[in-house]
């Protein structure tokens, strides 16, 4: 294995062998050169006030609380030493597609992702659940913090056969009745689905109190639409192949894409709902460090 840099791109994933060794190789990456893990803190939610005493930790100390007090006050909160994060992956065939220019499909990247924050949760002793989908509920390991459990999630990416369309309303419904104890939430799909019937259902996990965070897949041809002669586009998800000139369609293809991304971002931020859009060309570490970095950073303010 090459020896772990600071910007891993997709070129590298895509070199090495099993996602085990590219979970671990991101992980290495990620937090090399950190003093502390950048997880921590992920889904940690303000709770309350107490006293300062001798020996707390200084950064949680509330400065606004003590310009108008002149005293000393802690932020307190909720799960700091147990963190539950759901991670919630779309295995429809949609996430299969790989662009001309993309050194790993849309699930493949995904597989990294959620390996990753799979990774990172145990790692900080906290516990991870996984649930794969497409119009249905595939898999479904319960939270966990033991050794075994990074294991499971393997096994179960590795037999992972995308072939089923997605419906994801129905499924964010059946998973948030399933998603008992409090947690993080973090979807990991292209969401090509109705947006009204996806946030109807994503709702549903921010009415039981969980913290929820989509993080929106796309290929880099699916943004930019960079074809320019007669292609043949191969349907996916029971859709028909389709020959067509590109440039004849390209305005409308990009209006159409460009609005149901921005619905799907202003309907989830309007329900408190995390969102966060990744190109399959990015490097992992440096969306995964960027995006952890600034939920830390509104945590404590």
């Amino acid at each position: 294995m090459n020896k772990p840099t600071k910007r891993l791109d997709p070129q590298t994933l895509a070199k090495l062998h099993g996602l085990r060794l590219r979970a671990q190789h991101i992980v290495e990456g990620f937090v090399s050169g950190s003093h502390r893990s950048p997880f921590r803190g992920f889904s940690i939610e303000f709770a309350e006030h107490r006293e300062y005493a001798p020996g707390d930790d200084l950064r949680y100390l509330d400065w606004k609380v003590f310009g108008r007090t002149d005293k000393f006050y802690l932020k307190q909160y909720e799960d700091e030493t147990n963190l539950i994060a759901y991670l919630v992956l779309d295995v429809s065939e949609s996430m299969t597609y790989r662009g001309p220019t993309a050194a790993l499909s849309k699930l493949e990247y995904a597989e990294c992702i959620a390996a990753t924050m799979a990774w990172l949760t145990l790692h900080q002793q906290d516990a991870v659940g996984l649930a794969t989908f497409d119009d249905d509920v595939r898999t479904l390991i319960e939270p966990g913090s033991s050794p075994t459990q990074l294991q499971q999630f393997f096994d179960v990416l590795d037999r992972t056969e995308p072939r089923q369309k997605t419906a994801t309303g129905p499924i964010f419904h059946q998973l948030a009745e399933r998603f008992r104890k409090r947690g993080v939430v973090l979807v990991i799909s292209d969401f090509f689905d109705d947006v009204d019937t996806m946030i109807a259902g994503l709702k549903h996990f921010r009415h039981r109190r969980h913290d929820v965070v989509l993080v929106h897949l796309l290929d880099p041809a699916e943004l930019d639409f960079p074809f320019q002669q007669p292609t043949m586009f191969q349907g996916l998800e029971q859709m028909p192949e389709l020959l067509v000139d590109p440039q004849s369609l390209r305005k409308a293809y990009l209006r159409e894409i460009n609005a149901a991304i921005d619905s799907l971002k202003a309907q989830a931020r309007g329900a408190n709902i995390d969102y966060l859009q990744v190109r399959t060309d990015q490097p992992l570490d440096v969306v995964l460090n960027a995006f952890l970095s600034g939920r830390m950073a509104r945590m404590h303010t």
